[in-house]
């Protein structure tokens, strides 16, 4: 109670003459309920899971998975299977892809304060240094990557990394910019197609014999035993040249013995030769890169009609763009529905337009042994004759899922060319591209092309359902 003379105030921790807990005396949210101790506050797992979003975001994640697509594609354009050599590729095209994402928002950092102020750099998420930084590390890192895959590789990703760096410092904002783009996505799949060359030529596969008398498997198996027992050791150091140090000395050798030496040897001549052809690129190489040319060519009219598309996309603009796009699309469709043309062969056989397919590249018949009418082959002019053909059916499959990716968005678009609209088209063009780089690859028609243009579309679910928690553009 107060003393007399006080003057008279109301106090709300007295109530009916009691004292009543005031708010120090409250329990903080920060205190436990039960041992009355202060919580820790865990700012430092909540700021490393922040830093982390934001760099998902610079790097725009889920793009990712449009970029393995363009290295497998090229090593279906010269009919090759994927080797170590293709994993340094696209591990170079990863980094270099995110290179030029972390480059394209330093370059635009002032123009993405007023049209996207919620993006990383705007927002101070992160230092416009550190997205410099990142630029050129993971720059670095891919020209490594395509130095270890070979020098044809190497010869690929130079330029691939000029045009990636010039588009976003200098062309992106001009009439040159989409054409950049479309360049710089033609080479990442020629990056595919160098590498396989770098390994010593396209579809040759070590350990077997090649159609034009290539040199088989070689080791100490039965074949060198062979040629131990019907050749000398004086004619096998001939064959080296006529060193003698380069079989060595075989004289009191078993058969066997004489086998495992031989074949040492000329697995170490063999490891030379490659590496030897690693170094400079061969005539062969660079025809296994203009095999290459018209899938590059196809993969670049998408991602140029995509990059026109999305230069107002923050502001929305003329209906022209998609319209163009959708035509592009549905051009695209009908050709990459189609088998790849066969390369010519060493005896000029080629298969040209019109013409049937020489002895070398011809299937055999086989006909069913079991009794019974057989069912009769769709005719030439059925629609369904393309059912006979199950890399056919693959192919049009992946068209279709191409086409419907890419012109859906497109059309909407064309129709209301309002920036919310046009960022979709753009997201859905970023979608097609894998779709497209599969039915791209399954145009070779082998197993090993078609297996990996499975594997190809796989990663299309994966990077819708990444790109619900992180915007690809």
């Amino acid at each position: 109670m107060r003393a007399r003379g006080a003057i008279a105030s109301y106090d709300p921790s007295e109530v009916g003459g009691r004292t009543q807990p005031g708010p120090a005396a409250l329990p903080s949210p920060l205190t436990s309920p039960r041992t009355g101790r202060q919580k820790r506050i865990r700012t430092g797992r909540v700021s490393v899971r922040a830093r982390a979003r934001a760099w998902a975001e610079l790097l725009r994640l889920p793009a990712l998975f449009t970029v393995p697509g363009d290295a497998l594609a090229g090593t279906a354009a010269v009919s090759a299977r994927p080797t170590p050599r293709t994993f340094l590729a696209i591990a170079s095209s990863l980094c270099l892809y995110e290179a030029g994402m972390a480059l394209n928002d330093w370059a635009d950092r002032d123009v993405d304060a007023v049209e996207r102020p919620h993006r990383p750099l705007p927002s101070g998420r992160i230092r416009p240094t550190a997205a410099l930084g990142a630029a050129c590390v993971l720059t670095g890192a891919s020209l490594s990557f395509a130095a270890w895959a070979g020098r044809p590789a190497l010869t690929v990703a130079v330029p691939l990394a000029a045009t990636v760096w010039a588009y976003d410092l200098a062309l992106k904002n001009t009439r040159l910019g989409p054409a950049a783009m479309a360049t710089a996505r033609g080479l990442d799949l020629l990056l595919g197609a160098s590498a396989v060359a770098s390994a010593g030529g396209a579809g040759a596969s070590p350990g077997r014999r090649t159609a034009d008398g290539g040199a088989g498997p070689v080791g100490g198996g039965g074949g060198v035993r062979r040629v131990v027992g019907s050749f000398g050791s004086g004619r096998l150091a001939g064959a080296f040249g006529g060193r003698a140090d380069a079989v060595g000395d075989l004289g009191g050798l078993g058969v066997g013995q004489k086998a495992d030496a031989v074949g040492a040897r000329v697995s170490a001549v063999v490891a030379e030769a490659r590496a030897a052809s690693a170094v400079a690129p061969t005539p062969a190489a660079f025809q296994s890169i203009r095999q290459a040319l018209p899938s590059a060519a196809l993969l670049g009219a998408h991602t140029l009609a995509l990059t026109t598309v999305s230069r107002k996309e923050a502001q929305g603009g003329s209906p022209l763009a998609p319209l163009a796009a959708l035509a592009t699309t549905a051009a695209l469709t009908r050709l990459v529905a189609r088998a790849r043309p066969l390369p010519t062969d060493r005896t000029g056989e080629g298969r040209g337009h019109g013409e049937q397919p020489s002895l070398k590249h011809r299937t055999p018949t086989v006909r069913s042994l079991s009794p019974g009418p057989l069912a009769p082959p769709c005719r030439r002019d059925s629609p369904l004759r393309f059912l006979d053909d199950p890399p056919a059916v693959l192919r049009a499959a992946l068209a279709a899922a191409y086409a419907v990716t890419a012109a859906r968005p497109y059309f909407h678009a064309a129709l209301n060319p309002s920036p919310p609209l046009t960022q979709r088209a753009v997201t859905g063009g970023i979608r097609a591209t894998i779709p497209l780089q599969a039915a791209l690859t399954a145009r070779s028609g082998t197993k090993s092309a078609t297996l990996t243009a499975l594997l190809t579309a796989a990663l299309a679910p994966l990077a819708t359902r990444f790109a619900r928690k992180v915007s690809v553009t």
